[in-house]
């Protein structure tokens, strides 16, 4: 899991949390620090010392003898299956840049990436995993994805986005409706490249090379990631230039995919 962090230190520590309690038992968490000048820093350093010196505990046995509740204390965080590296970029070089960075570093045989201000649904890995392991060899998955809820700052839920089903005339051709809640094959970067850092629309640009490549998509009918809402905070990729930007760039995308079904007919 690639969690790229620039200037997101008010919502990073969340975001990791939700990663590191998921139900999947063997997660490697990739944050590459993109040159913050926020508290970005300082949150990951403390994040990396509650990992270590942390404990909890919880009312665990009443002894009526002293009429008191014995407590059990353990590990705030559980370390067995899970693993922290952060990178350090030194200087902001954009958000396809990280992701290459973290991509690049990644062992696994599945990746993702996570905004550092989004939260994922404690099952969201096993449910998206599952979906690429399920199916036939033949005919398995290279890349799972999933619902989301949309959420403001306050952490209430504005909306629930519902994704259609796959196909690539809805979910390339028509827009782009796939890339959020995901899941995929680390291979598809060996048989496709990496994020074009020219781009903003980035992920569009890269999933719609996956499909045009003949990777197969699945779509998990559950909202397992909880996505921020920027409405009220356009900063970064959401600042109205980038914002006009990064439209314009999946306007293109979405045009080349009708002009590629075209020529399929």
């Amino acid at each position: 899991m690639v969690v790229p962090a620039y200037n997101q230190g008010r919502y990073l520590a969340a975001c990791l949390d939700s990663l590191w309690f998921q139900d999947h038992p063997d997660l490697e968490i990739i944050v590459v620090e993109d040159g913050s000048t926020d508290d970005t820093p300082w949150v990951l350093a403390e994040y990396r010392r509650a990992l270590e010196q942390d404990e909890a505990s919880y009312a665990s046995r009443y002894i009526p003898e002293t009429d008191t509740l014995e407590r059990a204390h353990h590990p705030r965080y559980p370390k067995a299956g899970r693993s922290l590296r952060v990178i350090e970029h030194g200087r902001n070089r954009g958000l396809a840049a990280a992701l290459n960075t973290g991509m690049a570093a990644a062992t696994g045989q599945a990746v993702s990436y996570v905004p550092a201000d989004d939260w994922c649904m404690a099952n969201m890995f096993s449910e998206l995993a599952r979906a690429l392991d399920e199916a036939p060899a033949r005919a398995r998955a290279d890349f799972a994805y999933a619902d989301m809820l949309i959420v403001d700052d306050a952490f209430r839920v504005t909306r629930r986005f519902d994704l259609p089903d796959y196909s690539f005339e809805r979910s390339f051709a028509d827009w782009y409706l796939c890339g959020n809640c995901k899941l995929y094959r680390r291979e598809l970067h060996e048989r496709f490249g990496y994020y074009d850092e020219a781009l903003l629309a980035h992920d569009h640009d890269l999933f719609q090379r996956f499909a045009l490549g003949g990777a197969k998509f699945v779509h998990v009918p559950k909202a397992l990631m909880a996505v921020r809402d920027h409405a009220q905070r356009q900063v970064d990729i959401h600042a109205p230039s980038n914002w006009s930007r990064l439209i314009g760039e999946s306007k293109r995308l979405a045009l080349e995919a009708r002009r590629h079904m075209a020529g399929t007919k």
